[in-house]
């Protein structure tokens, strides 16, 4: 069985604290830990402890960032859920799918829910690699979050059973990596010309969308990055 002890679950924003504890306790059964809360609203609050129950471990060990970045920063990837359809997102994966691709990955990776309200905004979507749906009735497909939570933690826990344990060759690259790397495409693409930046160009989401199809690891984005550097700034001859 593949170890849950890298899967992270990130909150951004959540309104309610009951919610949070709710969500501590829908991890705690699929054997998931790692809580993450992005800017709640109220936190902590006795109505998180009064419905986490037998959770009060993973809910007092809960970390708050003040952005997503942060939060996410040192995993090798991201899974945004949405029941909305986005016209321009990072690849689409239905929740079963998406959780056998995070334990194949081989390190840690994150699930990021958006507040109750109205879930996550475009920028959050597009911090990750991956947009996540979970299937459900058409007319009524938005889930509250501990439910949200609770079915990506049991798919979480079944694929586990599943999926081989992986072995990379080559350290993989992290969110705040390819983070490095979009700045510095942008950077060359705008000090070349090829990108203006007042244009309206979807070529930052387009190579975000690229690059989240594959498992880059740190030593090919450096290597692209050392490339972008012998562009901007060539040798004489």
């Amino acid at each position: 069985m593949v170890s849950l002890s890298g899967v992270r679950v990130v909150l951004c924003r959540p309104s309610h604290p009951g919610n949070i504890g709710a969500a501590a306790r829908a991890m705690k059964t699929m054997g998931l830990a790692d809580l993450r809360l992005v800017a709640p609203e109220k936190h902590p609050a006795p109505e998180a402890q009064w419905l986490a129950a037998n959770a009060l471990d993973v809910l007092q060990g809960s970390r708050v960032h003040a952005s997503l970045a942060e939060a996410i920063s040192d995993c090798v990837a991201a899974f945004a859920l949405s029941a909305r359809p986005r016209e321009w997102s990072p690849q689409v994966l239905d929740v079963r799918t998406a959780a056998a691709r995070a334990l194949g990955l081989g390190g840690k990776v994150a699930f990021v829910f958006g507040t109750e309200r109205a879930g996550l905004e475009n920028d959050e979507v597009f911090a990750c690699q991956y947009l996540v749906h979970i299937p459900a009735n058409p007319t009524s497909s938005s889930l509250n979050l501990a439910q949200a939570v609770q079915v990506v933690a049991y798919e979480l826990f079944m694929a586990a059973g599943s999926v081989p344990a992986r072995q990379r060759k080559g350290r993989a690259a992290t969110v705040e990596d390819l983070d490095g790397l979009y700045a510095h495409l942008e950077q060359a693409a705008v000090g070349s010309g090829f990108l203006d930046p007042q244009s309206g160009s979807r070529l930052r989401e387009r190579w975000r969308r690229l690059f989240s199809r594959l498992e880059l690891e740190r030593e090919e984005v450096n290597i692209l990055r050392g490339l972008l550097n012998a562009l901007q700034d060539p040798r004489p001859k």
